[in-house]
């Protein structure tokens, strides 16, 4: 983590975080060059088979996507990158799959909360990022509530699918607002409502 806090905090190059792991520059790629998306791309592919390099580089797309001082279309291009790291850090496991709803929609939720939606792109559009969510989640409302009666009385395992619910559905809230009335934000609501009873 050091890596990442030190380029959040001293501005530090993509070539100076590729460094501090060892990596090795790809053929063509070199100077300014290396702060560029095709640059933090290539040095997550080359980054592949370790998990903590390949999530430093979705941090810092994810970073670069959060700039207010770039341009609204390099922050989505950014966010977009960040978005396909996060597809391949994860394993199949139930939290890790977990975690990268989780992030993806976070990321798409803050792109819509502040550059605004663009529903001809499903990247950006709440509609799509709420029934990704959605999708994502593993009970029906009604289990859910009926789960959260004694939960603490359950076995581990179920409270862990409780747990992984209330992750998943936390960008919910940010992303309500854009969605239009009808049936997705209604389940999205009841969501919301059920997730103040999750553990």
């Amino acid at each position: 983590m050091l890596a990442y806090t030190a380029f959040l905090k001293f501005g530090l190059s993509v070539a100076a975080l590729r460094d501090s792991f060892g990596m090795e520059s790809g053929a063509g790629v070199g100077g300014d060059d290396l702060d560029s998306l095709a640059s933090v791309q290539q040095c997550a592919e080359q980054a592949a088979s370790d998990r903590q390099k390949t999530e430093m580089f979705r941090e810092v797309a994810e970073a670069r996507a959060l700039n207010h001082r770039l341009s609204p279309e390099l922050r989505r291009q950014w966010a977009k990158l960040s978005l396909q790291i996060n597809t391949c850090v994860h394993g199949d496991g139930p939290w890790d799959q977990s975690r990268m709803v989780r992030l993806n929609a976070w990321l798409r939720a803050q792109m819509i909360e502040q550059l605004g939606p663009d529903l001809r792109d499903p990247y950006w559009n709440p509609g799509e990022v709420v029934a990704d969510v959605l999708n994502a989640v593993t009970l029906t409302p009604s289990q859910a509530r009926a789960l959260c009666v004694a939960w603490q009385g359950l076995p581990l395992d179920q409270i862990a699918v409780l747990r992984r619910i209330k992750n998943v559905t936390h960008p919910l809230e940010l992303l309500l607002p854009h969605v239009q009335p009808g049936a997705l934000r209604d389940q999205a609501e009841e969501w919301l409502t059920i997730r103040q009873l999750l553990p």
